[in-house]
């Protein structure tokens, strides 16, 4: 058992085989004793080379696959006998929910400018199909740069910034046990995402509000306020377009093809993210102990399964992607296992099954407080007790 800080212990045994999943030993919060130099030297020069008909190739296969589970849906489920419907639709929601999240991953390729050698190329390709999902692409874009240029900083990160014992609800302490985990949990995963874009909940706090649809907020400096309207011209139309076709196909068709889907991508882009930067394991700094290769350092790859593949590996090749963002996704496998001896302690995977995985995480990583053992107070831990 190892103290956690002032609100209680948490328990984080060695695990001798991190990739069967389970707790894993806290990451190293000290300098690594390699560069990012170093660590780059480790991959094979092939893996940073972006080709434009490869990732392509993605694209076409996802849009196509979508394209065939609307065309089933909408054509042979009201053939099928009243039973079979009710269990037809579900099915066409997961699975287009689950496919549709790897287009979301595609476009955010995009934006990491990983799809192709071309500015111009990424950066339509991923309006296109981020507005299609009523994502803000410009405008996610460059919050998301802003997430990757100060992991980990709980004075700058700019998504799921844990708080601190003292900054956390009055009312947390009652949420904490099953019944208020479970509605928490459900809150976050459908209505999480749309918060966080409307609203910048669960970001990092700003001196007055701060929306992704706004051009003139505190998270946008003066040369990027021309694509925040772009993104929100991008919304706006594919609004348009569904009004149009609840208007000829009624509302409940748009929700049934098109909605649910989009409630589970939504909920998945939550879930990935939260996993990734949320586990014991994983330390905090404040700006006395943060820098770029600690904070990149402070995420975990985790295993979805056969949702690996359909996720294009944003999930279990993410401590790679932080380090090196503008590598495609389709390079990003073999980049991991080349930088694992390199990064020994430093790197984590946890391979427990996200769904137990969630849970658990909801239920030990309730804030962040310094190691009261530790000398470095700069450091926060997440802890399990009020």
């Amino acid at each position: 058992m190892r103290t956690m800080g002032a609100g209680g212990q948490m328990s984080v045994p060695s695990s001798k085989n991190k990739e069967k999943g389970g707790s894993l030993q806290r990451v190293p919060h000290t300098k690594p004793p390699f560069t990012l130099s170093q660590i780059k030297k480790a991959i094979p020069p092939h893996c940073f080379q972006r080709s434009l008909v490869h990732s392509f190739s993605y694209v076409v296969y996802d849009l196509c696959l979508a394209f065939l589970f609307y065309y089933i849906a909408t054509n042979y489920f009201h053939l099928l006998p009243s039973p079979y419907a009710y269990f037809a639709w579900p099915i066409y929601w997961i699975l287009q929910g689950c496919l549709l999240t790897g287009v979301w991953v595609i476009a955010h390729e995009c934006g990491h400018h990983s799809f192709s050698d071309h500015q111009w190329v990424d950066d339509t390709v991923g309006l296109i199909l981020h507005s299609a999902l009523l994502v803000p692409y410009f405008s996610w874009k460059y919050s998301h740069r802003r997430h990757h240029s100060n992991t980990g900083s709980l004075d700058r990160d700019e998504v799921f910034v844990p708080k601190t014992k003292a900054e956390i609800s009055w009312f947390s302490k009652y949420l904490n046990n099953p019944p208020g985990r479970a509605v928490t949990l459900v809150t976050t995963l459908t209505l999480g995402w749309p918060l966080y874009l409307a609203f910048n909940v669960s970001g990092r706090p700003y001196d007055r509000f701060a929306c992704h649809f706004d051009p003139y907020g505190p998270i946008y400096s003066n040369r990027e306020r021309l694509q925040i309207f772009i993104s929100d011209v991008g919304i706006f139309a594919t609004i348009y377009v569904l009004y149009n076709v609840a208007i000829a196909k009624g509302l409940a068709w748009v929700v049934c093809v098109y909605g649910v889907p989009l409630l589970i991508v939504n909920s998945f882009l939550v879930l990935i993210t939260y996993l990734q930067h949320t586990h014991p394991s994983l330390p905090h700094y404040d700006s006395s102990e943060w820098d770029w290769l600690k904070g990149a350092l402070a995420t975990v790859d985790r295993d979805y399964g056969v949702l690996n593949k359909v996720f294009h590996n944003i999930t279990d090749t993410h401590v790679a992607h932080h380090l090196f963002s503008t590598m495609p996704h389709y390079h990003a496998m073999e980049a991991t296992q080349a930088i694992k001896p390199i990064l020994g302690e430093y790197y984590q995977i946890d391979a427990t099954p996200f769904y137990k995985a969630i849970w658990r995480e909801a239920k030990e990583c309730l804030y962040v407080e310094p190691d009261e053992s530790s000398p470095t107070k700069g450091v926060y831990w997440y802890q399990n007790k009020f």
